[in-house]
């Protein structure tokens, strides 16, 4: 749905907000503390600030482009009837007869251990496009995966969903 994605924009200028807040005066403080204390070299306090500044600059330009593709994004543009950006879909493995979920996700999001992929991934490859009741393959590092499409529910919040009767 299109507050799903004004609601992902959302929590990142949020957390984007607080960083900026850490990078500009937090952290500064720190470093100055830290210089406080003399010696640089053996100073835990002053390289830990400096490690944190940088982890804090890399997520911030990190969060910049994930706000970015976000902007451009047109919900529009979406396909309310198949699997795309933002769909949650259950699949069964036909290999296994495991009952998975995927959720598409932008590439800065992707877990795998939690079912969120992307699209250009090879099963998000493979899924791209497909609807509920099809099957779709997709060559992963373990081997060939076969999957049929269960149940779909899109960014939109349409569902669609075909049982498998195999």
């Amino acid at each position: 749905m299109a507050n799903e994605l004004d609601s992902k924009r959302q929590s990142i200028r949020e957390e984007l907000d607080r960083l900026h807040y850490e990078y500009k005066v937090e952290i500064p403080k720190r470093i100055a503390e830290a210089r406080a204390y003399g010696d640089l070299k053996e100073n835990a306090e002053y390289h830990a600030a400096r490690e944190r500044q940088a982890f804090v600059q890399a997520r911030i330009s990190q969060l910049n482009s994930q706000l970015g593709q976000l902007i451009q994004m047109n919900i529009g543009e979406i396909a309310e009837d198949r699997i795309g950006f933002g769909a949650t879909v259950t699949v069964i493995d036909l290999d296994s007869d495991d009952r998975i979920e995927f959720i598409f996700v932008s590439p800065n999001e992707v877990d795998p251990s939690t079912g969120k992929i992307s699209l250009s991934s090879p099963i998000g490859n493979a899924l791209q496009n497909k609807r509920a009741g099809e099957m779709a393959e997709a060559v992963i590092p373990a081997g060939k995966r076969r999957y049929y499409i269960e149940k779909v529910v899109t960014i939109h919040g349409n569902v669609f969903e075909e049982k498998y009767a195999g």
